[in-house]
C-alpha cells in the first residue's frame, strides 16, 4: 500500500494523509523500539516523490540529476530523522528547506573547479536562479539592474557573483585547439623564462662597464665573450698570465661595486 501511496503523488502538494500520519506515529516509538526501523524506511520511501521532485527542479545545470536525486534523498533522510511534531511545522515545510539546502551543498562543494568563498558560491547560485525566473517574466534575458533588483543587492554585487562564476567550470589542459587535434590548449603555455631575471643586470652592465679601464674591459671580453683561458689572454695582451689574474680579479670587484650600487 505504500508504495502504490508514494508513486501516485505527484508533487508535495498533494501528501497522502497516511504518510503524515505515519511521521506521527514514527515521532512517538522509542529509538531502541525494534518496529522502529522498519516504519523509518517506510516514511522514507513514502515521500520519496517529494525529493525527487526538488531534485529535478536543479536538473540542466551541469550536474547528472541521478546525483541530484541521490543528493535529495539524504536530506529527505535528515529531515525525516530530524523532525519533530511538537513544533507545529508540518513535515513538508520542514522537509523543503532541508532537501533543497542539501542539493545546494552539493552544487556548493562538488561543482566547483576552483574554491571560491562560499559566500560567492551562493551567490552565483542566486544568480542563477534569478536568471532563469526573470527571462521567464521578462521574456527577455535580465539585465544587471534587474538581477540587482529582484535580489535586493547592489549592481556590483552582482557583477562580482558573475565574475566568481567563472571558476565554476574549467577546461582540460589536454583539450585539442585545432582541427587536425595535434595541438593541445597547454602546449601554448609559456614555460620558465629566467631571462627575465637577468635583464636589469644587463641594462646595468652597460655603464658598470664603463667605469673599467680600457685593459680591464678587453680582458673581460676575452674571458667571458671570446672564452679564452687566462693564459691565452696573457700571451695575445703581451702581460703574464698572472698579472692577467690580478686585473681580471680587480675588474670582477669594480663590477659588483657598481651592480650593487646600481640596485
Amino acid at each position: 500500500m505504500i508504495q502504490t501511496m508514494a508513486t501516485s503523488r505527484s508533487s508535495h502538494n498533494s501528501v497522502p494523509d497516511t504518510a503524515t500520519e505515519m511521521l506521527t506515529v514514527l515521532a512517538a516509538v522509542p529509538a531502541g523500539d525494534p518496529s522502529r526501523p522498519a516504519l523509518r524506511d517506510s516514511v522514507i520511501e513514502a515521500w520519496l516523490p517529494l525529493a525527487r521532485h526538488l531534485a529535478n527542479r536543479y536538473a540542466g545545470r551541469g550536474e547528472p540529476t541521478d546525483d541530484l536525486i541521490q543528493t535529495a534523498n539524504v536530506g529527505l533522510i535528515k529531515a525525516v530523522d530530524k523532525f519533530d511534531p511538537e513544533r507545529g511545522v508540518d513535515f513538508a515545510g520542514y522537509a523543503i528547506p532541508t532537501i533543497i539546502g542539501e542539493i545546494k551543498r552539493h552544487f556548493r562543494d562538488r561543482t566547483w573547479s576552483i574554491r571560491v568563498p562560499r559566500r560567492l558560491q551562493e551567490l552565483r547560485l542566486a544568480i542563477t536562479e534569478a536568471n532563469s525566473t526573470l527571462t521567464h517574466t521578462l521574456g527577455r534575458s535580465p539585465t544587471v539592474a534587474d538581477i540587482s533588483a529582484h535580489l535586493g543587492i547592489t549592481e556590483e554585487e552582482v557583477l562580482e557573483g558573475l565574475e566568481g562564476a567563472r571558476a565554476y567550470n574549467t577546461t582540460s589542459l589536454s583539450t585539442p585547439i585545432n582541427a587536425d587535434g595535434t595541438t593541445e590548449l597547454g602546449d601554448t603555455l609559456g614555460g620558465n623564462d629566467y631571462e627575465y631575471e637577468l635583464a636589469e643586470t644587463r641594462v646595468a652592465l652597460g655603464p658598470a662597464l664603463a667605469t673599467l679601464d680600457e685593459r680591464e674591459q678587453k680582458i673581460l671580453i676575452l674571458r667571458f665573450y671570446g672564452n679564452l683561458t687566462q693564459s691565452q689572454i696573457a700571451d695575445q695582451i703581451g702581460i703574464s698570465q698572472m698579472h692577467v689574474s690580478r686585473l681580471l680579479s680587480r675588474a670582477l670587484v669594480k663590477l659588483r661595486h657598481e651592480l650593487h650600487a646600481g640596485f
